[in-house]
């Protein structure tokens, strides 16, 4: 089991580098200069020369990589070309926004997708299963956007139970504060519990069909408690999976529901950034979704092997 963790943060380790390479390459070969974009088209060519050089922007290629890579080991990737601050104040600000957005999130999407997923699966063939089948694919091809604007028509416009976009921030208490995250946690959530509902339902049906829990009803067992039993733990390897693949995505999701709903976080950070070529913070924040993918993959590794002993004695 240690060998196995130490593959697996090497294999992490590997995986940033490669990351770090390509994001720094790909900011390089976009179009536009982030100097004329902050001086605009008239600016004096020795002006611009000058602020290229404060930006760091006429350094070569590696020293300028190497500047970022070693920021990044020690928590300071640079300061920002648009607003002038250290890009870690700006993430750290950002991400107190996108997290418990992220986080509430998928919270809402297990709390909804896991139940009907288990529901269906205990009534397999009946309406109840063909109708959750049928709201999960709408579910997910319902874009969230679009969602997010119906759900601000309804409960913000018509009904006026929640505010339609904007944060109050956390200094106004945590109460309008989440208030707030509700209408974007939604909109992000459902998409997901859609894919998480129809997950749950076919691993739950084909981990049923197994000889073991055959044998669990032929001592006596009801299906609901052989479903409880025996089959719930076994279904969810394959949920572990998508659940490590659902928070990443809700975090990098974000960027375009942040923008609908006005919130001041990575995503609307990102949005920003892109617009006014403001690289060295584009690629920071790229770098730290991949990096927390990363991390995800290597958890969601080791609680398969703490979910199924196959792989822990592999291991």
């Amino acid at each position: 089991m240690i060998r196995a963790f130490a593959a697996g943060v090497a294999s992490l380790l590997a995986t940033l580098l490669v990351a770090s390479v390509v994001i720094f390459a790909a900011m390089q070969v976009l179009p536009g200069d982030p100097a004329q974009v902050m001086l605009g088209v008239n600016a004096r060519p020795d002006t611009l020369a000058a602020l290229r050089e404060q930006l760091g922007l006429d350094q070569p290629l590696a020293v300028r990589y190497w500047t970022w890579v070693s920021g990044l080991l020690t928590g300071n990737p640079g300061v920002s070309h648009t607003y002038a601050v250290p890009v870690s104040d700006l993430i750290a600000a950002r991400l107190g926004v996108s997290l418990p957005l992220a986080a509430l999130a998928l919270a809402l999407a297990v709390a909804i997708g896991l139940p009907l997923g288990m529901w269906a699966a205990a009534r397999r063939g009946r309406a109840v299963d063909r109708g959750v089948l049928i709201v999960a694919q709408l579910g997910i091809a319902v874009p969230n956007f679009w969602l997010a604007m119906l759900l601000v028509l309804l409960f913000a416009v018509t009904l006026r139970w929640l505010p339609p976009g904007g944060f109050p921030g956390w200094d106004a208490g945590a109460g309008p504060a989440l208030l707030a995250l509700v209408l974007p946690a939604v909109a992000l959530a459902l998409p997901q519990s859609a894919i998480l509902a129809q997950v749950m339902r076919q691993s739950l049906v084909d981990v049923l069909a197994q000889d073991f829990v055959r044998t669990a009803r032929a001592k006596g067992l009801t299906r609901g408690q052989a479903l409880r039993r025996h089959a719930l733990r076994n279904a969810f390897i394959p949920i572990l999976s998508v659940l490590g693949l659902q928070f990443p995505f809700l975090l990098a999701g974000t960027i375009i529901i942040e923008n609908v709903f006005f919130l001041p976080g990575i995503g609307r950070l990102v949005f920003q950034a892109v617009n006014q070529r403001d690289l060295i913070v584009v690629q920071s924040v790229v770098m730290l979704l991949v990096a927390i993918v990363a991390v995800v993959n290597l958890l969601v590794g080791l609680a398969y092997a703490a979910v199924d002993p196959r792989v822990r004695r592999a291991a």
